[in-house]
Formats: C-alpha cells, structure tokens, sequence
C-alpha cells in the first residue's frame, strides 16, 4: 500500500485519468457528504462481501475514508484478498473537501 495525497489526485483527475476510488465510511456519512466514489463499508470490506471490485484485483484502486484511518485498514484487508495496487487517500474526505470543496472524483 502506498499514499496518495488529495492534491496527486486531483492533479491526475484534472489530466482526465480514468481512475477507481473507493469510499469506506458508512452509508450515512457517504450520504451527508461525498467525493463521487463507489462507496463500499468498511465493515464490507473486512466481511470480504467485494464483489464489486473483483475484477479490479491488478488495477490501481484508491482507498478513501473521513480522515485516512479506515481507509488504512481497508487497505490492509485488500492487500490479503489479492488486490496489489492500492493507494491510501492521505487525509481523507476531509481533506479533499478542505482543499477542493465539493468537487467529485467521478
């Protein structure tokens, strides 16, 4: 796992990168705010229900909470089910939305 700051994303959105973000908080905080990811608990994640994102086992996956915790750990549990390139959101939700307001990542 590797870390991904909200500017590096944003830089490489801005330069059209087709790009797979994840959300991993809770259904009600994904619904009082988010970046535009396909969320996906992170009670989901650590129940290995990632149907979803099956197919995505060799891509670039950027992992995305509130603050950077979650999104660690679901980082980790992906890292186990086979998934190998994955990127932590450095920062989180809160710190996208500080820099870059409501902009979305899809």
């Amino acid at each position: 796992m590797e870390n991904i700051t909200v500017e590096e994303l944003k830089s490489r959105l801005d330069a059209g990168e087709k790009l797979n973000v994840i959300d991993v908080r809770e259904p009600d905080e994904y619904q009082e705010y988010n970046m535009g990811a396909k969320l996906i608990p992170l009670g989901q994640v650590m129940a290995m229900q990632v149907d979803d994102i099956e197919d995505l086992k060799e891509e670039e996956i950027i992992v995305h909470c509130r603050s950077g915790k979650r999104s660690m750990q679901a980082c980790m549990f992906l890292e186990q089910m086979g998934f190998s390139r994955l990127k932590n959101l450095e920062g989180g939700a809160l710190a996208w939305q500080e820099k870059f307001g409501d902009t979305k990542v899809n």
